[in-house]
């Protein structure tokens, strides 16, 4: 990663040089805002550091060319203690962060780490976030490309998964890659229409066709012509209802209620479900052949618990709206909390962890979320590693503390799968103490 470092203090500049090479960023340091400015006309960084006071220009003056930028780095500002409250009016202006002179080390390293992680995390969302959808575990990356294939075709979909894990923003991304993209895209909750206005809501009526019908109404499949319907929770749809769905699949016809003739509709149909369809089937609940013909193409949203360290991903993710919206001073999670978060299995899935960010960024009252903030049923969540890491010390002779050290570091490092970066991070530590941690072993 490239950091660009605006200081005119030619030793605090070796210094932070240093530094920041031996974490792995290349640095390119210069010694004015004027000459930072040209820098950026042919040049592109991820992170600007720059002093307030400067010779000429002050550090602030770069604040729109960073902005500007086609991927704007995110930007830092180091200030001595009697410009604070032009730093604070920096942070409003823009600002990424400050840095009050002088500074400790260590905490200017986790300062830019997590800089550069929250300005990662905005270019997913941006840029290789897929439809609104966070997610780089291979389960995720497998669904994201059967998504891309299932929308080139126009058949039925029927997409399954668990409650919570987000079941219409795959619909709403299969509509948005499909040729489709331009027409209407709707989403109706089947369990959600009371069971004597279903057939109206859907297939629409002829004017007079019951007490109150005093004019005609399409229905939501005429609604949705040539865009894409979501019927989400098709499981609970009647079974007299199914059969008329059924038809629409296959005739490509509808008749209103009351209406004495067909109607033609062009209408692609995603349907939805938490619940085991075949079981249905089986138990006599749900027709055999709308089952057969809505699985034509069948997707399954994995559940969080499957998804590898995507959890440190949105947990991370959802801390940054917090953030933007200006709802919370927290700025990362403890490693206790990172270890809660970890440990349990979510069994509400994406929609669980979104509310428990959220959750613990309003009760939180410092910079770093404790397990208190987080929802009580997660407070006490333990793996049986979890416990078995503890469980050991008591057996035989209590081992020194570098060897619990040793082995809740290789935890971590199990639990993110071997990223480092974000292993540091649950850890409080810079991946500088991370690297010398495990060199010493």
């Amino acid at each position: 990663m490239q950091i660009l470092l605006v200081e005119d203090d030619s030793a605090l500049a070796d210094l932070l040089c240093d530094e920041l090479e031996a974490e792995g960023y290349q640095v390119a340091a210069l010694g004015s805002a004027e000459a930072a400015s040209d820098w950026l006309d042919g040049n592109s960084a991820e992170l600007v550091i720059s002093d307030l006071r400067l010779p000429g220009q002050s550090g602030m003056s770069l604040l729109p060319k960073v902005k500007a930028q086609p991927q704007a780095p995110a930007m830092l500002l180091i200030t001595a203690f009697g410009t604070v409250d032009q730093a604070v009016q920096a942070l409003k202006a823009g600002v990424d962060d400050f840095l009050t002179k002088p500074f400790d080390m260590d905490h200017c390293l986790l300062t830019v780490n997590r800089l550069l992680e929250h300005r990662q995390l905005r270019a997913k969302v941006a840029g290789s976030g897929f439809h609104g959808m966070l997610g780089e575990s291979p389960a995720m990356q497998r669904l994201f490309k059967n998504i891309e294939q299932v929308a080139r075709a126009d058949g039925p979909v029927l997409i399954l998964g668990e409650s919570g894990t987000g079941k219409e923003l795959v619909a709403r991304a299969i509509h948005r890659q499909s040729p489709r993209r331009q027409a209407p895209f709707l989403a109706v909750n089947c369990a959600g229409i009371p069971g004597e206005l279903l057939e109206s809501e859907f297939f629409g009526h002829a004017a007079g066709a019951y007490t109150g019908a005093s004019k005609a109404r399409q229905g939501l499949l005429r609604e949705a012509d040539g865009g894409t319907l979501l019927l989400d929770e098709i499981g609970e749809m009647p079974p007299a209802l199914q059969a008329k769905l059924l038809r629409v699949l296959q005739e490509g016809t509808l008749r209103p209620v009351g209406a004495d003739k067909e109607v033609a509709v062009d209408v692609r149909i995603l349907a939805a479900t938490h619940r085991d369809l075949e079981l249905r089937v089986a138990q006599g609940d749900f027709r055999e052949d709308l089952f057969y013909r809505l699985e034509t193409f069948s997707l399954k949203v994995p559940p969080l618990r499957e998804r590898g360290d995507d959890i440190a991903l949105l947990a991370r993710h959802f801390l940054g709206q917090q953030q933007a919206a200006g709802k919370t001073r927290a700025q990362h999670l403890s490693p206790a909390a990172w270890q809660r978060l970890l440990g349990y299995d979510f069994p509400g899935n994406v929609r669980e962890l979104q509310n428990a960010m959220e959750r613990a960024a309003v009760f939180c009252e410092g910079e770093a979320i404790a397990p208190a903030d987080l929802p009580a049923r997660l407070q006490g969540a333990a793996t049986g590693d979890d416990q078995s890491l503890f469980d050991s010390l008591g057996q035989g002779a209590l081992p020194p503390l570098s060897k619990v050290q040793q082995d809740y570091v290789h935890y971590v490092l199990d639990k993110t799968q071997g990223n480092k970066v974000q292993a540091a991070d649950i850890l409080g530590v810079t991946r500088r103490t991370l690297y010398r941690w495990l060199q010493g072993e």
